[in-house]
């Protein structure tokens, strides 16, 4: 009887509690935060079993990064300076030639080299002592040439941005090759000698260059690159000499080489003489 009526109050308490208005939401609240709760919890189980070895946590992780060259901030921020690692103790033996400049300036940038006398594109520079000294890269950028040359002295250039570069002759001992990434300061040659220019002995010619047109370096030292880049060089373009020294070995081969006109007045004459002498025997057996 006990048990019959332990069954009959439990139903009874089941029947009021469902018959109360907020029984079947709380039911349903009830039910929806346990299923949510259960999906986070199976979301949270499955990034921890993720491998966090294959990250290194580096900016380059970023999701939709693409492999690009840095921005070179610090070389527009860098000067020009003198390739040299202590420019008081630097000489300039022959300056720049200025079209512009007067005429004991431009008869000092002169530069003697076969019998004839050519403008100086850039600056020679040496020391004191005299003795060989580390050239070093103006300004940062890449290189672009790396060339023996008996003439010029052996050639480097490096390219800042485009258009713009620096070239550095009469080097020995050079020490950076062709794409190469250069600081400014660092030490690409060592300065040594060139045909070119024998009288500056052991020296270094510098050149800046934009767009194939040689500017005077000393107006540029401490200046920065987009100052060089705003120059109009427009109207200088034909007063400056040739790009290197190549016009003055084709002078020297085509002064010294016969043309064709001389090989051919020359066997002309040479035609007349035997003639000559033919004629003359002809008279004398006669």
């Amino acid at each position: 009887m006990r048990e019959e009526e332990k069954k009959t109050s439990q139903e009874s308490s089941f029947k009021r509690f469902f018959k109360k208005r907020w029984a079947f939401p709380a039911i349903y609240i009830a039910s929806a935060a346990i299923i949510l709760s259960a999906v986070l919890w199976f979301q949270n189980g499955n990034n921890s079993a993720i491998d966090t070895n294959n990250f290194d946590g580096s900016a380059t992780d970023v999701p939709g990064k693409v492999d690009e060259p840095a921005l070179e901030v610090n070389r527009a921020l860098e000067n020009f300076v003198m390739p040299v690692e202590k420019p008081d103790a630097a000489v300039i033996q022959k300056p720049f030639y200025d079209y512009d400049g007067d005429e004991k300036e431009q008869e000092a940038a002169l530069v003697f080299y076969n019998n004839s006398f050519h403008p100086n594109t850039g600056i020679d520079i040496t020391t004191k002592d005299g003795e060989p000294f580390e050239v070093r890269a103006s300004l940062s950028g890449t290189v672009t040439k790396v060339e023996e040359d008996s003439l010029l002295g052996n050639v480097i250039e490096v390219e800042h941005d485009e258009g713009i570069v620096s070239r550095y002759q009469s080097v020995s001992e050079m020490k950076v090759k062709v794409g190469d990434r250069v600081e400014q300061g660092q030490a690409i040659a060592t300065a040594g000698k060139s045909m070119i220019n024998e009288e500056a002995g052991v020296h270094v010619h510098f050149e800046l260059r934009k767009d194939g047109t040689a500017v005077n370096p000393e107006s540029y030292f401490n200046k920065s690159l987009g100052d060089l880049k705003e120059v109009d060089l427009v109207d200088e373009e034909e007063k400056l000499p040739a790009d290197d020294a190549t016009e003055i070995e084709k002078g020297t081969d085509e002064d010294s080489a016969p043309s064709d006109e001389d090989e051919t007045d020359a066997g002309t004459d040479t035609n007349k003489e035997t003639k000559t002498e033919d004629n003359s025997s002809e008279s004398a057996d006669a």
